[in-house]
C-alpha cells in the first residue's frame, strides 16, 4: 500500500490527518513497502534530514538501495520486514507531541522505530 508521504494537518482534533497514530501507521507502511520492493528513493521520502542527504558522493536513494539490497539478501531480515508490515495496524504507538514511536517486531532503523512530525508528515529518525 502506498500512501502520500506528506499528509495535510487539519485544525480539527478528530481529523484523520496530522500527527496521530493513523498517519504514523501510513508512513510506517509506506517505508516498509518501499524496502520490500527494493525502492530506496521512496524510502528516502520518509527519512528525516540529515538522513536523506548525499554522503560521500552517494545520494540517499543510492545508499538506501544498497541497504535494502543487503536486507533483502537476508531471509531473516526479509521475514522481519514482512512481520513489521503485518504488525503495523495493531502495533502499540506512542506519540509525544512531534515525536512518535511504534513497537514493531523488527525495528526500522538502528534498533528503533522513531519518527518526527515535520513538514506535515512523519519522518523516520534516529
Amino acid at each position: 500500500m502506498a500512501l502520500a508521504a506528506a499528509l495535510p494537518v487539519s485544525a480539527s482534533a478528530s481529523a484523520p490527518w496530522g500527527p496521530n497514530a493513523a498517519t504514523l501507521r501510513g508512513a510506517v507502511t509506506r517505508i516498509v513497502d518501499a524496502e520490500l520492493a527494493g525502492n530506496g528513493a521512496t524510502a528516502c521520502t520518509i527519512l528525516n534530514p540529515p538522513l536523506d542527504v548525499t554522503l560521500g558522493g552517494r545520494t540517499c536513494a543510492q545508499r538506501w538501495d544498497a541497504r535494502i539490497h543487503s536486507l533483502l539478501a537476508s531471509p531473516k531480515a526479509t521475514r522481519g520486514l514482512r512481520a513489521d508490515l503485518r504488525a503495523v495496524a495493531t502495533a502499540p504507538v506512542t506519540i509525544d507531541g512531534e515525536h512518535a514511536s511504534i513497537a514493531l517486531p523488527a525495528p526500522l532503523l538502528n534498533g528503533h522505530s522513531r519518527f518526527y512530525w515535520t513538514s506535515d508528515c512523519w519522518m523516520l529518525t534516529r
